[in-house]
């Protein structure tokens, strides 16, 4: 399907991965394929337990004295698809296309976040033509899921300290700093109760809406169907003498939820008026998301299925109260960062289990207290009914480094390739950066770029083929820079 794109190299080792089932914890054939991949080329190469690789190349000639540099990626992604489609992410290859000059995946995630910079990584080794210094190539796992490779990489084996990652998304913009976080769930324990004989299954879902990354999305302004879900319960639990067997949303807590569901119990003579209630809402959250949301869809559909229990009615309210609640969106903004939002939470994924509902959330900010402060609203909303909290996933930010070599030395090739300037900029969104920058200290100077990629987390996930090529070219002269 690539194989007539440039840079070949690139975009030959893209399709293998894609070809390769890679979910977050379903890492460990494409970290065996690096393995593979480094070991034919009699390069050094050492894979650890959690299926972290680290390859390194030897200088070329005329390169042996410049400093070590450092290549970073992961290697999981984002499995997210459309809600009718049969893709099993577990074992199935990504079915990709070719569209107005860009590359997707049919119906799901394409993982170009992160795959190209593992791709671009691949090729780097792989190339004879190219000078560089010594290079260290760090493939990481988890990223997606609390970036658990990089916290137990040894950071010992690497002599570099320049650093480069290769996540992020928009050509032309490069990255010096970047959010911390955690991954928040709210576990509240479910009273079952037997259903009413004369009532019958419902299924109420949100679907169409836009979704998209929780950091780097989240200014946007999007609806979370999670937060639909639960104000649409509010409207008709309070009117109408109805129960709920179970509220589901999102599969990501680190995407913005794009559908949700719940399995109601209603009364035949009640269906008609409460599907206009719904409608007249729909209307409503269409009319509130016009500038944003294009395709905002309910609908209250019969069930085949029989529904032998529900929540009780205090369960109910407790499961409505917490969607409601709960902290979704931007929390606050930088004050010395033009449109930087330094905080902000997201209920990326609701399930039902047979104990308890689980409500997840990542929370994100660039200031330790402001975090705190969105955890602490969370914590009394599950105190004050009656839910657990497992706090897990914390990592930390990416402080802006002053006086940055590998900055000053990326905006001049920039400008000399491009004749206009590059923009330096810090972003909220959580790079494992942070993690490297903490665990290897001061002394590592680092910078994060990438090509464009648009919709990542979501099935909309798209890269510009034309992009690829001009980073591509753009790494290679500064990794060909003498320093």
């Amino acid at each position: 399907m690539l194989e007539q794109l440039e840079p070949k190299s690139v975009f030959q080792f893209f399709e293998e991965i894609c070809n390769i089932p890679h979910g977050s914890k379903n890492e460990k054939k494409i970290s065996d394929y690096i393995v593979h991949f480094a070991e034919k080329r009699g390069l050094y190469c050492k894979q650890d337990k959690a299926n972290n690789v680290l390859v390194k190349k030897a200088a070329t000639k005329g390169y042996e004295t410049q400093p070590t540099i450092i290549l970073q990626s992961h290697i999981d992604m984002v499995c997210e698809k459309n809600g009718n489609v049969s893709h099993d992410f577990e074992t199935d290859g990504l079915k990709l296309s070719i569209e107005q000059g860009k590359i997707k995946a049919k119906d799901t995630t394409l993982g170009a976040d992160n795959g190209i910079g593992v791709a671009y990584m691949l090729a780097v080794l792989d190339a004879q033509y190219i000078d560089h210094p010594a290079l260290e190539a760090v493939f990481t796992t988890e990223e997606e899921i609390g970036m658990g490779g990089a916290k137990v990489f040894d950071v010992s084996k690497l002599e570099g300290k320049v650093f480069i990652n290769l996540d992020s998304e928009e050509e032309g913009e490069f990255v010096i700093g970047c959010c911390g976080g955690n991954k928040t769930d709210v576990l509240l324990p479910v009273i079952w109760e037997d259903t009413l004989q004369n009532s019958v299954p419902y299924l109420l879902k949100i679907t169409g809406l836009k979704g998209g990354h929780s950091g780097s999305d989240i200014h946007l302004q999007r609806a979370n169907a999670n937060k639909l879900i639960g104000r649409i319960l509010f409207e008709i639990f309070n009117v109408y003498d109805i129960s709920v067997a179970s509220v589901m949303g999102g599969e990501k807590d680190n995407a913005i939820t794009r559908e949700a569901e719940a399995v109601l119990l209603l009364k035949e003579e009640q269906v008609q008026q409460i599907k206009e209630n719904i409608n007249y809402f729909n209307e409503i959250c269409v009319k509130e998301y016009k500038e944003i949301e294009d395709n905002i869809v309910f609908s209250l559909l019969p069930m085949k299925e029989n529904v032998g229990q529900c929540f009780s009615k205090q369960t109910t309210e407790k499961i409505i109260a917490i969607l409601v609640l709960l902290p979704y969106g931007v929390e606050t903004m930088d004050l010395y960062h033009n449109n930087l939002v330094e905080s902000s939470s997201n209920i990326g994924t609701v399930k039902t289990e047979k104990e308890c509902v689980v409500f997840c959330n990542a929370i994100r900010s660039s200031v330790e207290s402001r975090k705190e402060l969105i955890l602490q609203k969370i914590k009394m909303i599950a105190k004050l009914t009656e839910a657990e909290i497992n706090v897990k996933g914390e990592y930390p930010e990416w402080p802006i480094k002053r006086n940055s070599d590998i900055e000053k030395i990326c905006k001049q090739i920039y400008y000399t390739m491009y004749g206009k300037q590059a923009e330096i900029k810090a972003i909220h969104a959580g790079l494992e950066c942070g993690i490297f920058s903490k665990r290897m200290g001061e002394e590592i100077d680092m910078i994060s770029f990438g090509p464009n990629i648009s919709g990542a987390h979501s099935p909309d996930e798209e890269v510009d083929i034309a992009s690829v090529k001009r980073v591509w070219e753009f790494l290679l002269a500064v990794i060909g820079y003498k320093m």
